[in-house]
């Protein structure tokens, strides 16, 4: 999507961003015609003001100034409806497009590939669903309802004075296309500032985002200085666009204020001059004239600031609008429901690459059978947790076949096959949420008391229900205030309880202490059994009864069989792993 700084307005956004409103015509319309009543109404209040004062002025009538201060405390209270009529519904609307625009960007986030959040900055993508957004609701509120209103004032005006007197009308329009011409540079200028204070926000939300969830490494390797100078220079650079944004403003702003005053001097000179010489100009009328040009030019003045949030609007729908036309989403075309996953699984000939032409998985071929334990070895980077990623279609392989019981994992409806793997990773993540909440993900088909009994059958109950409110006590975000063992043991109940067909452990005991440990492979050893299981594991003692160990190197299965097959095999790539591995422990 184009992101061209120079380009004032966007008509292909704006038509976009408007077409969220069709199927709140109602309340749309009614904020339409409300604002068309409303700048009836106001003209109407001056001039009826020019005809109290001509008639006063002639005929002395107080009677009839009375009358006349009425109808305009008539024509007040019904400005006050329209009014609020018109800033009800307009922010109404508003509100309920920038919902289903967040609803929308959302559901397009929760479907991207893994592929996508590995080269996308989480700050940017909060950006993208929070500022951006509410950015968007301004768009609405103070950009198009309000230009609306404001265009519709001047232009009622402008009928109303050329009727009163076409001459007088002229004079006083006389400096409106210099104004015109003053506003449509500015929306040129400030085109790109805007573009670029919005890139700056993002910047800033990524950076801080980034070093708040890394403050333990920032602190550990002493980098606070560091960081906090780069902050400095991001910093700086969102206060410069601003700056440029308000110098522009602070040049726009007195120039409309001239041009306004000289429109009004005009009238009072041609307006006085008429008075004098021929009374084709009442006192009125020029009284009537003035405070008709101070509505025509305040609003006139102030559409550059509704502008602004409009152009914001327009970058912010054109930021939002490349996220939603991303085409990063996993292939969901697959209607196969995995009801009945007997376990199979089979990897045929698998190639892989994250970036194109740097394969990760090279011609991968495995069998899983149902119940059985398949534990994967390797250095880092070998290709292990790979794997795991494909089996759960986070990222679409290059070619080959991944099957689950003979069916192309790609033939399964996605969400179906997802409910029946269960994946334990290495670092665990917790919701700012309860336990309970943690464990079931808020699915209310499982019910706190088979949570209960899992856990009895894990061995945490006894842990969790020594915390503040047991099940009910909320973890901070992360799980901050819990043991990488007690983490671990979460995990393991959550998988647990969701009673999948297929389980994963991707480096379960690898960062935990020695007590943990056992209750890990306690819990293990508990939900694998009679369910097909792949273990990724550093720790070779913890698989060695596994019925299939996979090692492999660079992206390829240099061995496969049993613990004791390739213990045999005395120059192995598996014998060599584990003699260093436990050389290594005895040296401890």
């Amino acid at each position: 999507m184009s992101t061209e700084s120079g380009k004032a307005f966007d008509l292909k956004i704006f038509v976009r961003l408007m077409s969220f409103a069709k199927q709140y015509r109602l309340k749309f319309g009614t904020a339409v015609i409300s604002t068309i009543l409303l700048a009836i109404a106001s003209a109407a209040s001056p001039y009826v003001l020019m005809h109290a004062v001509n008639d006063f002025t002639t005929t002395k009538n107080l009677n009839q100034l009375l009358n006349y201060t009425v109808i305009m405390l008539v024509i007040l209270l019904i400005q006050v409806a329209l009014q609020f009529l018109f800033i009800y519904y307009a922010n109404w609307v508003g509100q309920h497009i920038i919902r289903d625009i967040r609803a929308t960007v959302f559901k397009k986030i929760m479907d991207f590939k893994m592929g996508y959040f590995d080269t996308t900055s989480v700050g940017r993508l909060v950006t993208r669903v929070v500022s951006d957004i509410e950015t968007i609701a301004n768009f609405f509120t103070q950009g198009v309802f309000m230009i609306v209103s404001d265009i519709l004032k001047m232009l009622v005006v402008i009928v109303v004075m050329l009727v009163i007197n076409w001459k007088l009308a002229l004079i006083a329009l006389a400096v409106l296309p210099i104004l015109i011409y003053a506003t449509k540079l500015f929306q040129i200028a400030i085109k790109a500032t805007f573009q670029d204070v919005r890139n700056q926000v993002a910047n800033l939300n990524g950076f801080v985002q980034e070093r708040v969830t890394g403050m333990k490494i920032v602190q550990l390797f002493n980098r606070e200085k560091i960081e906090y100078k780069n902050f400095v220079g991001i910093n700086d650079k969102h206060k410069k666009a601003h700056i440029k944004t308000v110098w522009y403003y602070s040049i726009f702003f007195p120039i409309a204020e001239i041009l306004s005053s000289i429109a009004i001097g005009l009238i009072v000179w041609y307006g006085g001059f008429q008075v004098v010489e021929n009374s084709t100009v009442t006192v009125g009328a020029i009284i009537g004239f003035i405070k008709m040009a101070q509505m025509l030019f305040r609003p006139l003045r102030q559409i550059a600031d509704k502008f602004n949030q409009l152009q914001m609007g327009i970058v912010s729908g054109e930021r939002v609008f490349a996220v939603i036309d991303t085409e990063s989403s996993i292939d969901k075309k697959g209607t196969i429901e995995a009801t009945n996953l007997k376990g199979n699984i089979t990897f045929n000939d698998v190639h892989f690459s994250y970036i194109k032409g740097e394969e990760v998985l090279k011609g991968i071929s495995f069998d899983v059978k149902k119940g059985e334990t398949v534990a994967i070895v390797g250095a880092t980077g070998a290709g292990k947790s790979t794997i795991i990623n494909l089996i759960s279609r986070f990222y679409e392989i290059d070619s080959g076949e991944i099957a689950v019981d003979t069916i192309p994992v790609e033939q399964y409806n996605i969400s179906s096959l997802r409910k029946k793997v269960a994946v334990v990773l290495q670092d665990v993540f917790l919701f700012s949420d309860t336990i309970h909440n943690n464990i079931t993900l808020n699915d209310t088909t499982i019910s706190a008391e088979e949570v209960i009994t899992a856990a009895k059958q894990i061995g945490i109950h006894d842990f969790i229900m020594s915390l503040p409110n047991g099940y009910s006590y909320n973890v901070k975000e992360r799980g901050a205030m819990l043991s990488s063992g007690q983490r671990q043991l979460i995990a393991f109940l959550r998988a647990y309880v969701s009673k999948p067909s297929i389980l994963i452990l991707d480096e379960a005991t690898s960062s935990v202490d020695s007590h943990s440990e056992q209750m890990i492979q306690d819990a293990t050893d508990l939900i694998t059994k009679n369910r097909t299981s792949i273990v990724i594991a550093h720790r070779l003692a913890t698989i060695q009864k596994a019925d299939t160990i996979i090692v492999m190197d660079k992206g390829l299965i240099v061995e496969q069989g049993s613990h004791k097959n390739l213990l045999q095999k005395k120059d192995g790539f598996y014998r060599n792993l584990y003699d260093k591995q436990f050389s290594d422990e005895s040296t401890e």
